[in-house]
């Protein structure tokens, strides 16, 4: 049931654009799935979702890049605490971290699979990560700050 639930939800996200979870979960109950705001959020969590700006200039669910292969999560814990600072410049974000750190960080990163992204580049000590625009270099800001904070 979750497999043809999760296919569901990215047929949906694929055909309409989808603003919140409660008009997800509208249209999923309407597919005829009886799901919870904790199973949709647990999906959007598993899938991988991302919100990105629509042409109305709205956030609305899209998919993000599909992952090749998983990162533990005590690799990102790790990674995690290596972190310094995430400072959004222009249509880039600078990521700070612990010396020797940057490589291993950057990789982590990547597995978040944040759309809206050009490229990154790891140094020793700093990530630069390369944004189509000024708006999603500063929503890539956030969520990397998300996901140091849990």
């Amino acid at each position: 049931m979750k497999t043809k639930r999760q296919a569901k939800l990215l047929e949906l996200i694929n055909t309409i654009d989808i603003y919140t979870q409660e008009e997800l979960i509208r249209h999923l109950q309407s597919a005829g799935f009886d799901v919870t705001q904790a199973t949709v959020s647990r999906d959007i969590k598993d899938l991988r979702l991302v919100k990105m700006l629509s042409d109305n200039g709205k956030y609305k669910y899209a998919a993000g890049k599909q992952p090749m292969k998983s990162v533990s999560a005590a690799f990102d814990s790790l990674l995690i605490d290596a972190i310094e600072s995430v400072e959004p410049a222009m249509n880039m974000v600078a990521v700070k971290c612990m010396p020797g750190m940057a490589q291993a960080i950057c990789v982590s990163l990547e597995s978040l699979y944040l759309s809206g992204i050009v490229g990154t580049l790891a140094g020793d000590d700093t990530i630069f990560i390369l944004c189509k625009d000024i708006s999603i270099a500063n929503q890539v800001t956030v969520q990397i700050k998300n996901f140091m904070h849990g």
